[in-house]
């Protein structure tokens, strides 16, 4: 299935390169009255009128074939049987955390007996400062 999905990408690129490229060899509209007063378009490849029916074909066709391709990478993608739902950091493996050791143990002492917490008298507020407005 992927060098499957690998083709149509590639005609895909190749599609899109190609409708960019006819649609800037394509001449405007306003072009049309330089080539009747003999503007060198009436001596091109195709002649004065004839590149615009082939040029606007050729683009009709690479542009079913780029919508094609679109539709079949959509296609491919949504019926795959691997798909894999999530980003690239739910691949990475487990890692568990060691436990924290508890802040009010006893050096020397198992981590089972535990010191009590001790008291401490709370700190006295600071004064507010002399040009503070009092709430």
């Amino acid at each position: 299935m992927s060098s499957l999905f690998n083709l149509v990408i590639i005609v895909q690129v190749v599609s899109a390169l190609a409708i960019i490229g006819l649609v800037l060899l394509q001449h405007g509209k306003g072009a049309d009255m330089g080539a009747a007063f003999g503007s060198g378009a009436s001596g091109s490849l195709f002649g004065a009128t004839g590149s615009s029916n082939f040029m606007s074909k050729s683009t009709g066709v690479a542009a079913a074939v780029f919508f094609a391709a679109t539709l079949a990478l959509s296609y491919i993608t949504t019926h795959q049987t691997n798909n894999v739902s999530g980003g690239v950091m739910d691949k990475l493996p487990a890692v568990t955390a060691p436990a924290p050791a508890p802040t009010n143990a006893i050096p020397g002492t198992p981590a089972a007996q535990v010191a009590p917490a001790a008291s401490a008298p709370a700190a006295p507020a600071a004064p507010a400062p002399a040009n503070s407005i009092p709430k």
